[in-house]
């Protein structure tokens, strides 16, 4: 029997077929519109992503040679806090889906902010008040779509993060669940409590009968309709894609770190059974839940990593691939130090600016290409050492031996920009054989439940690393190019 992981992200759609022992045998993948109605705003078509989903599992599918009847079970990982709201007669969505990065509800959020509410929020939630998490999104919805609240208060409406709206496609409307790591990113969940907050529901203005039910991150979620690929498949595992990537690279003991570097980069740290709460505003969340028993993390998230390459290449046209990046960058000029602070939606933790935009700090006649390529790849290692820096003060029970840190995504390709993570952070980096581990999680939950795969701690063993990066960079150097960054971020925050 095999498995199937759909890893439906910000910018592509993938479905990977594992076999039985979790080796990969066969991929599809579509890249994703990015919609861009106004500064701020992020949208994706509802449409394309169902269509999408259903298009790469059969086409992964047919490239393994297997039917429905050899799938156990399937297991989705999905951009989190990304939110849809859609008709239950129809499965029709009422409006595109407002992406995580999307910042127009800042002023909502600012005003409850003002107003005081924010340190309630943070003691259920573990979140801030930030445009990034999904009520504000729902509110937004609701009040901004014509006849939307009264067709949501009449009961008629269903909310969900893709994985939500995924698995009610999927099964042809008869399942309306989320897992405990997507209810844990909407902020009107309580994680102590493990359960959704009627407060919180009044305080964004969300009803909640839009709201599915929670389960665990391993189990039988629904069962999909015969005609999407030839016969029923159970759908058996859902976790938002970081918390995805974290079992993926096996980061089931307290104090193991995983950096995804996709689209945005996100930092997670292990803390255990027991929550940690943020002196330092990182996000305070569950990493799983197996079997009714929550485990808990420390989350620094950045919106911008890997778009700060696409824009490289999408923006300026100083590349015409993203792998060329690491090319153009060798070619910087020692001498010149040029800071690029990548805030285009905003910046995340540990600063929380949603008014934030981008800037170039330390730029000479000569500077060119090269330096701005190079200075994009080193903002991701910057950003990554602000959110360690936080995680140290916030854990150092946590953190007592010396950091090791498991990377993926996209950027983790680069040898570039890995070396450079290694040096400015000043411990080592290991980039393992299979680097798209978000899939890999999803993959282990859905044969998890299935009874197909090892145990937690037997499958944290199995992981091969194939590089590790050691830092190289003198500390003097570490320390002098490091303020240079805070300082340049400084200089872009709105509130400094």
């Amino acid at each position: 029997m095999a498995l199937i992981a759909i890893d439906q992200g910000t910018t592509s759609t993938r479905a990977v077929v594992y076999d039985a022992t979790l080796v990969p045998r066969a991929a599809a993948q579509r890249e994703l519109r990015q919609i861009y109605p106004a500064p701020g705003e992020v949208e994706h078509d509802v449409e394309e992503i169902w269509d999408a989903v259903v298009a790469v599992t059969r086409e992964a599918m047919a490239r393994a040679g297997l039917s429905a009847n050899e799938i156990a079970g399937i297991g989705i990982a999905n951009q989190r806090e990304t939110t849809v709201i859609w008709e239950r007669a129809t499965g029709r969505p009422i409006y595109r889906a407002i992406v995580w990065q999307d910042r127009r509800t800042a002023r909502f959020c600012g005003a409850l902010r003002e107003s005081g509410y924010e340190a309630e929020v943070a003691a259920k939630t573990g979140l801030l008040l930030d445009p990034y998490f999904s009520a504000s999104k729902v509110a937004w919805l609701l009040d901004h779509v014509s006849g939307a609240r009264a067709a949501a208060d009449a009961g008629r409406l269903a909310f969900g993060t893709i994985d939500t709206f995924l698995l009610w496609r999927l099964t042809g409307g008869r399942a309306h669940a989320t897992d405990a790591t997507n209810a844990a990113r909407t902020a009107l969940f309580d994680i102590d409590k493990g359960r959704w907050d009627d407060d919180l529901c009044r305080l964004f203005g969300v009803p909640t009968s839009l709201l599915p039910t929670v389960r665990d991150c391993a189990g039988h979620f629904g069962t999909t309709t015969p005609d999407l690929f030839g016969a029923p498949i159970r759908v058996l595992g859902m976790a938002g894609d970081q918390q995805a990537a974290l079992v993926g690279h096996g980061c089931f003991k307290p104090g193991t770190i995983k950096s995804t570097y996709g689209t945005g980069c996100f930092m997670v740290l292990n803390t255990g059974a027991e929550r940690v709460t943020s002196r330092h505003r990182l996000l305070t969340t569950i990493a799983y839940q197996l079997s009714g028993q929550r485990c808990y993390a420390l989350e620094g998230a950045l919106f911008v990593a890997g778009a700060a390459i696409q824009w490289l290449r999408d923006a300026l046209k100083i590349i015409g691939a993203a792998a060329e990046v690491d090319a153009l960058a060798k070619q910087a000029t020692a001498s010149e130090q040029v800071y690029l602070v990548p805030a285009f939606v905003g910046l995340g933790a540990p600063y929380w600016d949603a008014e934030a935009r981008g800037a170039l700090f330390g730029l000479t006649r000569s500077a060119g290409a090269a330096e701005i390529a190079l200075a994009a790849i080193e903002s991701i290692g910057y950003q990554s050492r602000d959110l360690f820096e936080a995680m140290r003060a916030d854990c150092p029970s946590v953190l007592t031996e010396a950091p090791l840190l498991r990377v993926d995504g996209g950027v983790a390709a680069s040898d570039v920009a890995m070396q450079f993570l290694a040096d400015v952070l000043g411990f080592p980096v290991d980039r393992p054989q299979i680097t798209e581990a978000t899939a890999l999680g999803a993959a282990w939950l859905a044969g998890y439940a299935a009874g197909l795969c090892p145990d937690a701690e037997s499958f944290a063993r199995r992981q091969e690393v194939v590089r590790r990066f050691e830092p190289r960079m003198d500390e003097e150097v570490r320390a002098r190019k490091y303020a240079g960054w805070k300082d340049a971020v400084h200089r872009t925050l709105t509130h400094a």
